[in-house]
């Protein structure tokens, strides 16, 4: 059975290490250690040679660590000082349907132990201990924000010097909110928080500080970032404010983690595919309107973009809307009324070659004043009923303006039709240059459409 002996205070310590101390001259250090009432103080005398040979001998810091479930303080009312630091080496996943950030970072704390001190000349000129964590009082640092249970790995260690600096690091992979605005996707940027804080003590015990200046903090994460995936690190900057739970002010450390998403994948993937098939819907009115393949051909287009975004559905984000979701609505969008368009038109040629619709007043005078001068479209005929040199159009089936359906015109079929003063001739020529017209107004707004995106990209891009 193992002696102890009191010491001044009423700290015990073996015996044997005491009747040591006294029969060697090698060299000893001492561990100032305090008891919690203010003015008490114990001083352990204890043989710390052959530290440097044989490691250190854990029972020098038995009395500190069996004080690891209290503040190390010499007085309660001085609050511990625990100064944060943290290296962000890896964006792991953004969810924007969750709103959640995960991310990989190394924390840093470090603080003062006032129960411990050695001279290291007398201690093998050891000046630095790797200890256990476990043995040590552990300020509760905790991220706000964060929505995963703490992970860390057991068996972690703390460096201690000798003047009693504490230095702790740890490995976390944190899951935290993150309030997502997806709308410029995949051009966004976003500004998430992570707030350090303590949940047990209040500013009045415990007060929070910074290892590391902000750029060097985002110096480190830059350089040792492990990852070069999605997202980059464009900055952070912090804020101190106050937490209030009740009558209780908590200090904390607010973080502002700046990131932006790295648009190459989804340009390449989304945006590319999706201009070209409307880039050639836009070509394919150069083919002649009344061809009789241009709608299946934009049946076809339209069939394979719908295809296209069952494909690429999962690159686009779950939730909210975004710009990408709204240019390819605009693209199906445009390409249906091309489609729509061109059936339209086909059945207004069919209709000119056999019997054309009486056209509205409206109608007939906004095409003499938008018609080109090459082009222009037949004035309503005087009393005396002659036209001013009508232009007919010659299309596959369309007959000519003095026949009409293989006949000539009779002096009935010449008289004017529906009240508008024009022949059945005159009548299908309008309806076809108001064909044309169409399709050219058509065209003018894909090439804009097409324009503006390819604007509104490279200036996203850039800034």
């Amino acid at each position: 059975m193992s002696t102890f002996l009191s010491l001044q205070g009423g700290s015990q310590v073996p015996a044997l290490a005491l009747l040591s101390l006294r029969k060697t001259q090698k060299p000893y250090f001492h561990l100032t250690g305090s008891l919690f009432s203010t003015g008490r103080a114990n001083t352990f005398t204890i043989n710390c040679s052959g530290f440097d040979q044989q490691g250190v001998d854990p029972t020098v810091f038995q009395s500190v660590f069996n004080k690891k479930d209290f503040r190390p303080v010499t007085n309660f009312s001085i609050p511990t000082r625990i100064n944060i630091s943290f290296t962000l080496s890896a964006i792991l996943e953004v969810d924007a349907q969750l709103q959640l950030l995960t991310s990989f970072l190394w924390l840093k704390l470090s603080w003062n132990h006032p129960f411990i001190s050695w001279d290291p000349e007398e201690c093998g000129d050891i000046k630095k201990l790797a200890i256990t964590a476990e043995n040590l009082w552990l300020p509760d640092i905790f991220i706000v924000e964060s929505m995963d249970v703490d992970q860390t790995p057991d068996g972690l260690s703390a460096y201690v010097s000798n003047d009693g600096h504490v230095v702790y690091n740890k490995p976390m992979r944190v899951t935290s909110i993150c309030n997502l605005d997806i709308f410029y996707f995949p051009f966004d940027q976003q500004n998430c928080t992570l707030t350090f804080s303590s949940f047990l003590y209040t500013e009045e015990r415990m007060l929070l500080g910074m290892d590391k200046e902000v750029w060097e903090i985002m110096d480190d994460s830059r350089d040792r970032g492990r990852t070069k995936g999605e997202w980059e690190l464009l900055g952070i900057n912090k804020a101190t404010p106050k937490m209030s739970v009740g009558t209780s002010l908590f200090d904390q450390i607010m973080f502002y983690v700046a990131i932006r998403r790295r648009p190459t994948l989804y340009v390449i993937n989304l945006l590319v595919p999706s201009s070209f098939l409307v880039a050639i819907d836009a070509l394919s009115f150069y083919l002649p309107a009344e061809n009789e393949n241009r709608a299946p051909f934009k049946m076809t287009l339209l069939l394979g973009y719908n295809v296209f975004l069952l494909n690429i559905s999962d690159l686009l984000p779950a939730t909210g809307t975004s710009l990408f979701s709204v240019y390819f609505a605009l693209c199906l969008s445009l390409m249906v009324l091309s489609l729509l368009e061109t059936i339209f038109i086909t059945y207004l040629l069919h209709l000119a070659t056999t019997q054309p619709p009486p056209m509205p007043r409206w109608l007939h005078s906004l095409l003499l004043r938008h018609a080109s001068p090459r082009t222009c479209c037949p004035a309503v005929p005087q009393k005396e009923n002659t036209s001013l040199g009508l232009i007919s159009t010659h299309l596959s089936g369309l007959k000519e303006p003095g026949k009409l359906g293989g006949k000539e015109l009779g002096p009935k079929e010449a008289e004017l039709n529906g009240g508008t003063g024009l022949t059945r001739a005159q009548l299908a020529d309008l309806w076809v240059q108001f064909g044309h017209m169409m399709d050219n107004l058509l065209f003018r707004i894909y090439l804009l459409f097409l324009a503006t995106s390819v604007t509104t990209i490279l200036v996203l891009w850039n800034t």
